[in-house]
């Protein structure tokens, strides 16, 4: 993974399609405003922002400042000071990304003048817009020439969904590379630049004691959680269009399950590392639809409670609509057949308007073939188990039997709790300023390659069939719970249950 920016990378140009919009306020500019105030920018770089709203570049470079001070909760004096010192100029270009005039003014406005007097240089487009003008800016890039690579780079970031099933993620990605090359297109999944996230790889493959166990010798399920407390807030519209499965599991939870139940990779680079995970993801067992449903729950939120306060369900949300049918909770059981994992059952669930926001990967292990503490004695014993706290808490827990002071030869299960913050004292990149940062560099690591995106589709394609029919299976549960009681028996043998987080 690059670390420092290539001297070729000093003239850049960041085009951000949507500049006026929340992503860019909330993500972009705070992430430009972090590598800016830490050095890490490159100097001169440019950034020519396109949105409808009509401003001028003094206005333009305001608004980042205010985005960057609001993310920042610093004043913007200290935001303007950094940008000055790196260098970087604002310009702004009023128009739509659907009308074709839009990006000759564009060319015009990267190449010094229609007369185009001098190179464009580096551009780096990132499409801080609806997807469903990815293939509209892709084309008015295309047709004026700027998908060429004449005297510069031409990078193309694009921000999740990629497509809304197989059959549209391959449209996408055949419009793409009718302009772009796919090393020059960056698919931003921005749970991957968490540092947690990262150092399962350093945690698999670093130490000796844990990667001889990864395995279905020694692994009896795998369990992901990516767990959220807030509703849709003000994303009714798009979650009536996009749902559970489509939203987080697509994406997050195969790539985070890619990277946990991968073959070591020959060499720790871009290519290697996601080829590994492509190979792993084919080895997912893909479903039929009547096998789908039975290997899945999807529920949706009623009204309850949260942190002690009512909220309401998610068919009262805005723009939600009064019959919905869209999900808000997923639990699939996968099963990965391949030599390592064949046999080991990996559970997956998501949702929003559960009890916490927590996501982490959980590896229950085997029990003894042989327990000489029977009774009483082992009560409070559990297999045993390695969490994986992606967020918020960032850490690894192990949890063992141990005995418990006193006379008897009692045991029970205690933890061994590792935390990134009080162990490690460095400050690393947010996720979107790792994005940014790799992009400029044409590090490609933590972005997603097309037959990622494909394959993944693949996967969860019949459950979205499964699920077509009206009701589609869909459970209720209460805001403030962990989802269905029926996920339960989604877990197929006696004894098994849902990791209950520790809060």
């Amino acid at each position: 993974m690059a670390t420092t920016p290539r001297a070729d990378e000093a003239a850049t140009t960041i085009v951000v399609f949507g500049a006026t919009g929340d992503l860019a306020h909330r993500k972009l500019y705070p992430a430009l405003g972090s590598l800016a105030g830490s050095g890490q920018l490159p100097q001169g770089v440019s950034v020519l922002g396109v949105a409808r709203t009509e401003m001028d570049d003094a206005e333009f470079a305001r608004t980042v400042i205010e985005s960057v001070a609001k993310a920042t909760g610093e004043d913007e004096e200290r935001g303007a000071a950094a940008f000055a010192k790196c260098e970087v100029h604002f310009r702004y270009l009023p128009g739509s990304a659907a009308d074709p005039e839009t990006f000759h003014a564009l060319a015009d406005a990267l190449r010094g003048g229609p007369d185009g007097p001098h190179p464009i240089g580096n551009c780096l487009f990132y499409l801080s817009t609806a997807p469903s003008l990815f293939e509209a800016i892709a084309d008015g890039l295309g047709a004026v020439g700027l998908a060429h690579e004449d005297d510069g780079f031409r990078r193309f970031v694009v921000e999740k969904p990629f497509g809304h099933d197989l059959e549209s993620a391959l449209d996408l990605t055949r419009h793409l590379c009718r302009w772009f090359e796919e090393r020059q297109i960056f698919r931003i999944d921005h749970y991957l630049a968490k540092e947690t996230v990262q150092n399962i790889l350093a945690l698999r493959f670093t130490n000796t004691i844990f990667e001889p166990l990864w395995n279905r010798r020694y692994v009896d399920h795998v369990q992901i959680t990516v767990a959220e407390d807030l509703g849709v807030e003000h994303r009714g519209a798009f979650y009536e269009h996009a749902g559970a499965l489509r939203d987080i599991v697509q994406n997050h939870v195969m790539q985070v399950l890619a990277l946990t139940m991968m073959e070591p990779p020959t060499w720790m680079d871009a290519e290697h590392i996601r080829d590994e995970k492509v190979k792993l993801l084919r080895a997912i067992d893909i479903p039929s639809p009547d096998e789908a449903v039975d290997k899945s729950v999807r529920g949706q939120y009623t009204a309850g409670v949260i942190d002690a306060a009512p909220v309401v369900g998610y068919r009262e949300e805005e723009a939600v609509a009064a019959d919905s049918e869209t999900e808000t909770y997923v639990a699939l059981r996968l099963n990965v057949d391949n030599w390592r994992w064949a046999g080991v059952p990996v559970y997956v669930r998501t949702g929003k308007r559960l009890p916490a926001r927590v996501t982490e990967i959980t590896m229950r292990f085997h029990g003894v073939p042989f327990l000489a503490f029977e009774g009483t004695l082992s009560r409070d014993l559990r297999p045993n188990m390695l969490v994986l706290r992606i967020q918020p808490h960032e850490g690894i827990s192990l949890k063992f039997g141990a005995k418990v002071p006193g006379e008897a030869f009692r045991v029970q299960s205690v933890s061994m709790d590792f935390g990134y913050e009080q162990a490690i004292h460095a400050t690393g990149m947010d996720g979107y300023t790792r994005l940014l940062f790799d992009a400029m560099s044409g590090d490609p690591t933590l972005f997603i390659r097309t037959d990622e995106v494909e394959q993944a589709w693949r996967i969860v394609d019949p459950y979205l069939q499964a699920w077509a029919e009206p009701g589609g299976g869909l459970h209720f549960y209460k805001a403030g719970t962990w989802g269905p009681h029926i996920a339960e028996l989604l877990l197929e043998r006696s004894g098994d249950a849902w990791r209950e987080p520790d809060l």
